[in-house]
């Protein structure tokens, strides 16, 4: 795992909390900021995983 992986994820962990929380006292700007916070983590997770991808292609073409 990359950090853009790790980063992601955590991301995504801190929209969620912050949508649930939004949620529950009705704060709708909190609950946006949420979503779009998971969505970004999504991306970046995504991301690492192509560089991941890209590093163990990488490294196996090497090893050949």
């Amino acid at each position: 795992m990359n950090t853009n992986q790790d980063k992601g994820i955590g991301k995504q962990i801190k929209g969620t909390v912050k949508d649930v929380v939004g949620k529950v006292t009705g704060d709708r700007i909190l609950q946006g900021e949420g979503k779009i916070e998971k969505g970004v983590g999504k991306a970046q997770q995504k991301i690492g995983n192509v560089q991941a991808k890209h590093d163990a292609e990488k490294s196996g073409k090497a090893n050949r």
